[in-house]
């Protein structure tokens, strides 16, 4: 059972609402499957040999792969006994922020083109007199589906972010990330490859300016919450 939190801190103001103490071993397995599952499909992409249509689907999964493993050195950092300091208390949340953003958010912004790009490879699928172009018509948006679990994870409040931003805000995130990535897909059905590359790259960098701004904000938070937080009474 969580223990309860103080809400009024020694100066009488309310203390930083932090978010709730997480697993450190789930988020850790997840950490070993961003890394493999992004970079086998990167992998894949690039034995097909398509890197006009592939390029940027490519890009996304390595980046997804590679933050995977800096949200575990933040993971792995976590430390809530005697030693800790603020930043080693927040390693967990820090660790799933990155994973949240630069690593799930990439990948589901390259999933949805990967399937159609896989799907409709002359690389992968021969051509023969005898083969019908059989179009899979609006399945190959089953994928995409993907991403509205992720949007009720992230304004559910099960997020991170939820704690960082307020809730305007972390709308006008979310919702940004859901139409950057549909419009990066829209961009790769239409084979405008260089349009897809700057909303990807602006997803990108946004996600990486968020993270970059939640860390700081989550560590100023913990030590305003230790500097203000009621001494417990002796047992």
């Amino acid at each position: 059972m969580s223990k309860v939190r103080p809400t009024i801190g020694t100066d009488g103001r309310p203390l930083p609402v932090l978010p709730p103490e997480r697993d450190a071993r789930v988020w850790a397995k997840l950490v070993r499957v961003m890394f493999y599952t992004p970079g086998f499909l990167a992998m894949l992409l690039l034995k097909a040999g398509e890197p006009e249509s592939f390029g940027i689907t490519v890009e996304l999964l390595m980046l997804s792969s590679a933050a995977a493993i800096v949200g575990g050195l933040f993971i792995g950092t976590q430390q809530s006994g005697e030693g800790a300091d603020p930043s080693s208390k927040i390693g967990v949340w820090s660790g799933s922020l990155v994973l949240e953003l630069l690593a799930v958010v990439p990948l589901l912004c390259a999933i949805p083109a990967l399937f159609h790009q896989l799907a409709h490879s002359r690389l992968l699928h021969a051509i023969t007199p005898a083969t019908l172009d059989t179009s899979l018509g609006a399945s190959e948006l089953l994928p995409m589906v993907a991403i509205l679990p992720f949007m009720l994870y992230q304004l559910g409040g099960f997020g991170t972010l939820d704690y960082i931003v307020s809730k305007p805000v972390n709308w006008v995130i979310n919702l940004g990330i859901l139409v950057l990535i549909v419009s990066g897909y829209v961009a790769n059905r239409e084979g405008a490859y260089g349009v897809e590359k700057k909303l990807s790259g602006f997803l990108v960098l946004a996600m990486a300016i968020t993270v970059f701004y939640g860390v700081l904000k989550l560590k100023r938070m913990q030590a305003t919450f230790d500097a203000q937080c009621p001494v417990k009474p002796p047992k």
